[in-house]
């Protein structure tokens, strides 16, 4: 059964501040380990959020081999951290983005796409994490219509 995914095919550059990131970091098979390394950091989402102002949540990740990071971006540099989870300030730089409208479900599949387009269309890619930007909030966003910035980093 093959399903449909609202995935815009052109790219689109960006460019990306930098960014205030606390996260938890995973090693292994990313389809695997990313449901599960968001559970173990929404449970920090109280204390984040008593540390600094929550201005988004975002995974970054890397190929091989393969890291999977899950955290919430703040306003500003926390003065503590809690333990167990990471800090690290993103640079800001050039993404090229492609935007998935529809339930993170869908995210492996639009991925692969958006690696596929990549790659067809001769993206010319820099070292460094991709973004998947989570734009609504599932709280109180309908899945149908949640939307994910999926971004490469690029020359």
């Amino acid at each position: 059964m093959t399903s449909t995914i609202n995935l815009t095919t052109e790219p689109e550059a960006v460019t990306r501040p930098a960014m205030h990131y606390l996260f938890i970091e995973r090693s292994g098979n990313i389809p695997t380990i990313a449901a599960g390394t968001w559970q173990s950091v929404e449970k920090f989402a109280p204390a984040i959020g008593a540390i600094g102002q929550i201005v988004g949540a975002c995974a970054l990740y890397q190929c091989g081999p393969d890291i999977y990071r899950a955290g919430y971006i703040l306003a500003d540099r926390p003065a503590t951290i809690p333990d167990g989870l990471s800090y690290e300030v993103v640079p800001g730089g050039k993404y090229t983005r492609f935007v998935l409208t529809g339930p993170y479900s869908q995210l492996p599949e639009a991925t692969s796409r958006a690696f596929q387009l990549v790659a067809e269309k001769q993206v010319p890619i820099r070292d460094g994490f991709n973004i998947e930007n989570y734009v609504t909030d599932p709280r109180t966003t309908p899945q149908d219509q949640s939307i994910t910035e999926i971004l490469f980093p690029t020359r």
